[in-house]
């Protein structure tokens, strides 16, 4: 999450309607999201639910041009009258890779589909996600899938309660006013090279404590709203599920 180029600022109105008129000629509208340094692209379709009572489909991780062509791809099997199946494997779909659909948690529709849910005026349809294979034809979830791929294909059938795309293991740093107080946590921050704090706002350089990082959101899950926390920048809030406030975080020159 960060003032990123959302659909490269295309104001929502001009966005629906480009919508709307794509759906009444085509059937569908296919929306493409660049993804930041941090943040896999995506694409996505609005429409197959109102034309055909079919689940939208989403693509992540895919180059822009590729998830787009795909979506369509997808959209032309279900006009010529066939239902996505779940969990059944497509070879029809890549050229040299398999794919399979993942029905969508509805606690992850809000995070993929904003200009769907605009759309419909509601964000209880349903969608399934594409999920490719690496270039050894291994899905994520396989033995031996390639590790380079887990972070830019988020699995949207899971992970609901814990949405960031690290292991849930990984070590980041947070305050011993958290651990042992139980003070809430106020600023985070996602530096350039990776590393996450989760701070409490008054801490000292003394007070720094590590910790998995889903230990921290099995005791807030409104962390999980920074999960596209980009690098380089920072969050604050004022209590826990207030809104955040996210900012480039302003190194020192001489650091």
């Amino acid at each position: 999450m960060n003032p990123k180029e959302d659909h490269k600022c295309i104001p929502t109105d001009e966005l629906l309607a480009q919508a709307k008129d794509n759906i009444e000629k085509f059937g569908l509208h296919v929306l493409s999201v660049m993804g930041t340094q941090y943040s896999p692209s995506f694409s996505y379709s609005v429409g197959l639910y109102q034309t055909y009572n079919h689940p939208e489909i989403i693509c992540i991780g895919l180059p822009i041009n590729l998830g787009h062509t795909i979506i369509n791809d997808v959209a032309a099997i279900i006009q010529s009258g066939e239902t996505i199946s779940i969990n059944k494997n497509y070879d029809n779909i890549f050229e040299n890779s398999s794919a399979v659909f993942l029905e969508v948690d509805q606690r992850n529709i809000a995070d993929y589909f904003g200009t769907a849910i605009n759309y419909y005026g509601k964000s209880n349809f349903h969608a399934l996600q594409l999920v490719w294979t690496d270039r050894n034809d291994k899905f994520p979830w396989e033995a031996d899938f390639e590790a380079e791929f887990l972070h830019i294909q988020p699995l949207l059938d899971r992970n609901a309660d814990f949405k960031f795309r690290e292991a849930k293991n990984l070590r980041v740093f947070t305050t011993r006013q958290w651990l042992d107080l139980g003070k809430p946590i106020l600023h985070v921050v996602h530096d350039d090279n990776g590393d996450w704090q989760f701070l409490t706002n008054d801490q000292t350089l003394e007070d720094a404590q590590i910790v998995a990082l889903e230990q921290l959101v099995l005791h807030d899950k409104t962390l999980n709203e920074l999960f596209e926390l980009d690098y380089g920048y920072e969050a604050d809030r004022e209590f826990i599920g207030g809104e955040w406030t996210i900012t480039k975080v302003e190194y020192d020159e001489e650091e």
